[in-house]
């Protein structure tokens, strides 16, 4: 499989400049998931890469060779669309095989390329029916399976789950997971929804304004976010953010909010000492809170809780800390009521810090 790389890439509609000089390098058989919120760039960058969209400036390169010139249909590259973009009048297996008919193929190829692909999507039930005859999630398997068929070097898929309920959208992103790895083939997935990121990705490409802010495997994204965009957009719930002066009191360096004072741990005392001076900002993720009632004051928060979200096994509390929202995960069976201060512990490697002015992490 070939390696793509984007180097320098521009996008410019009129005046107006999209894609602000994007490099990234994609390896082989890697499953790259673009994502970020709408508007960021990311299904322009897969338009390019199909060749759908012309590039402004830049070059994309597959295998180090320069492809932006090419038409779409000589860039061995098959696209899955939000839309689907099925054939009303053809059956399942007319979708599936219309690459192939137009490269004239031979029947008995088309026959069993379209039967293999069948099965491992669980298509071969629905080959005679049209799509109008059809579930959401069996339309877009039809979509994935006409793809597939193609037997391209590089598949994109632009938001293929966005038009699905939410437990259609769990099937299929299950349905995904185990497509690739049955299929050994470069994938680059545009979504704005951070949970098909974190679950799909081998690496994740965070996108915002038209600039990659960052990129890596999903743990390393999560739990070393690069500044507070990558760390509020990734994650569910979100990472919480408290306002906080950075002091220094009988040799340790604290976070000091409207009623608390956390002590930080001393690698990342380290790293903010000179970085920044007075305020700073805190960043805790939902899961990183324990409720503790019994926990060191300098290692917790005392939260008053305004909402319970119950989800099942745990449930969501929306709190209140000196007037600023914090939202906490605990177990379900976890005694609380609302209006109740109760003390959390604070786990010292869910500590994060970001500038105020540059919201870099420190």
């Amino acid at each position: 499989m070939p390696t793509i790389r984007l180097e320098k890439l521009v996008k410019r509609y009129g005046a107006v400049e999209v894609l602000h000089g994007i490099d990234l390098d994609m390896a082989e058989h890697e499953f790259t998931v673009l994502v970020g919120p709408s508007g960021c760039g990311k299904s322009t960058t897969l338009r390019m890469l199909a060749g759908l969209e012309t590039v402004s400036e830049g070059e994309i390169f597959m295998d180090g060779k320069a492809i932006s010139a090419l038409d779409p249909k000589d860039r061995d590259i098959a696209m899955v669309f939000q839309d689907y973009a099925l054939y009303p009048h053809m059956n399942v297996a007319r979708n599936m095989s219309f690459s192939l008919r137009l490269q004239k193929t031979p029947q008995a190829t088309i026959d069993k390329k379209v039967k293999d692909v069948a099965e491992m999507l669980g298509l071969s039930p629905f080959l005679g029916r049209k799509p109008g005859e059809l579930s959401g999630g069996q339309r877009q398997r039809v979509a994935m399976g006409r793809a597939l068929c193609r037997d391209a070097s590089t598949f994109l898929f632009d938001e293929p789950l966005s038009n699905l309920d939410a437990k259609l959208r769990g099937q299929m992103r299950a349905e995904l997971a185990l497509m690739r790895q049955n299929v050994k083939k470069n994938m680059i997935y545009v979504t704005h929804d951070q949970i098909e990121a974190m679950t799909l990705a081998d690496r994740i490409v965070v996108m915002h304004g038209g600039h990659i802010q960052q990129q890596g495997t999903p743990a390393e994204l999560f739990k070393n976010p690069v500044n507070k965009f990558v760390a509020g957009f990734l994650g569910s719930p979100p990472m919480n953010f408290l306002d906080t002066d950075l002091v220094e009191e009988d040799g340790a360096m604290r976070a000091r909010g409207d009623g608390f004072s956390i002590v930080l741990p001393e690698a990342l005392a380290n790293r903010a000492r000179g970085q920044v001076a007075g305020k700073v900002v805190l960043g805790l993720r939902p899961s990183d809170l324990d409720f503790s009632p019994g926990a060191d004051p300098d290692q917790s928060l005392d939260l008053n809780v305004v909402v319970s979200e119950y989800i099942g096994a745990q449930s969501v509390l929306i709190c209140d800390c000196g007037g600023a929202k914090v939202t906490v995960e605990i177990k379900s069976e976890t005694p609380i009521a609302l209006g109740e201060t109760l003390r959390f512990a604070v786990r010292p490697e869910g500590l994060h810090l970001f500038d105020p002015k540059t919201d870099v992490a420190l």
